[in-house]
């Protein structure tokens, strides 16, 4: 319910991008690119002419690539041909597991640090001079920072651990790579891209070059929407439900996706994440708690590993929460995938994952709960 602290940006101010890896020369590259269209990828730009819209991809082909975990936008022989093996799979692995667009991860190692070939400071040791580093090009303050931190709870940055060593490097490009999926997933991806990428680079011609070579990536030559994210697959979540309770439930909450988070909304433009939940349930026509500090008590605690759809899955994130008093929570919409409303800042109400977020409190079932018990009795008399 309680929006998280601000983070800073990878990027806060267009001059820190200029002093980035290769970034002097294609920027005015960029400027002239009417007359002399010659970028560090100036040849994945040219080689394919521009497709109409962003997102594309047949909705139902969309949804059927969920149980495979591919995305609507395989790769093309372009980006086969520049980005190197090791990158690639590091794209791909961590746009999966975070549920934000590979080939857009992709644009923008491509667009820092040319996947991590770049010789230029600030790249593989030390920084530039406006404190970026590694090859995602992360600011040492936005990192967690220092370059390499031990991953703790509580770690106000994100810095991450993508190979597994329990350390978070900003020079270790599975590291990175994690790191950049969760600040875009953070900031409106996979749904609102521009909001995202824009948020990594305040700039809007950065925003543009990174759209360009994402399409130029995808064998489709379109940024597709991950199926988790596509309202299109909402009736695999709903044919899920145990019952025609949860049924309901679910429809509803589902039909509030893209809708923007408000402190205190409970519709019908806008809420916040107990808000959406208290709402679900009363279009099933049951009552239970407004807020979350009222929620966590309320329904019957589940052991991880046992919720199902519908159930509630409780967070220690926001100012005076705890353990034992959790601030923000999700409903669950399937094993691993909640849909939440988390702050003004990260965008529209979306489906996301649960098992990779740190700091989870438990999971409870209102439907248990005796009073919600007695709604239901009343309800088929």
């Amino acid at each position: 319910m309680t929006a998280p602290p601000r983070m800073t940006p990878a990027s806060t101010r267009v001059v820190r991008r200029l002093a980035s890896a290769g970034r002097d020369w294609r920027m005015i590259a960029v400027a002239l690119i009417v007359i002399v269209p010659a970028t560090l990828f100036g040849s994945i730009i040219l080689m394919t002419p521009s497709p109409s819209i962003l997102f594309g991809g047949g909705a139902a082909e969309n949804c059927a690539q969920a149980a495979t975990g591919e995305g609507a936008a395989d790769v093309s022989q372009t980006a086969q041909g520049d980005i190197p093996a090791d990158y690639l799979e590091l794209y791909k692995k961590f746009g999966k597991q975070i549920g934000v667009q590979w080939n857009v991860l992709a644009a923008i190692g491509k667009r820092e640090t040319n996947h991590g070939r770049s010789t230029l400071p600030g790249v593989r040791s030390g920084t530039n001079y406006a404190g970026a580093a590694g090859p995602m090009q992360f600011l040492i303050s936005t990192w967690g920072g220092q370059p390499r931190i031990k991953i703790e709870p509580g770690i106000n940055g994100y810095a991450s651990d993508g190979d597994g060593d329990g350390y978070g490097d900003v020079y270790d490009p599975a590291d990175a790579i994690l790191g950049a999926a969760k600040m875009l997933k953070r900031n409106g991806a996979p749904d609102d891209l521009r909001r995202a990428i824009f948020v990594y680079n305040r700039a809007t011609w950065y925003v543009d070059q990174v759209l360009e070579i994402a399409k130029r990536y995808a064998a489709t030559g379109e940024i597709g929407l991950p199926p988790d994210a596509d309202p299109a697959c909402d009736s695999g979540f709903v044919d899920s439900a145990p019952d025609d309770v949860v049924r309901k439930i679910l429809e509803y909450a589902l039909a509030q996706r893209g809708k923007p988070y408000r402190w205190g909304g409970t519709g019908p433009d806008a809420f916040d994440c107990s808000g959406i939940i208290y709402m679900a349930y009363r279009n099933a026509g049951l009552t239970i708690p407004r807020t979350t500090f009222g929620q966590w008590p309320f329904g019957v605690k589940i052991e991880a590993g046992e919720e199902q759809p519908g159930d509630l899955v409780f967070f220690n994130a926001g100012p005076g929460t705890s353990k034992d008093n959790p601030g923000h929570v999700g409903m669950v919409v399937s094993p691993g995938k909640m849909i939440e409303a988390r702050c003004t800042l990260c965008g529209p109400i979306k489906v996301t994952t649960y098992r990779d977020r740190p700091n989870i409190v438990g999971f409870t079932r209102p439907l248990e709960n005796e009073t919600v018990i007695e709604q239901l009795k009343r309800a088929q008399t």
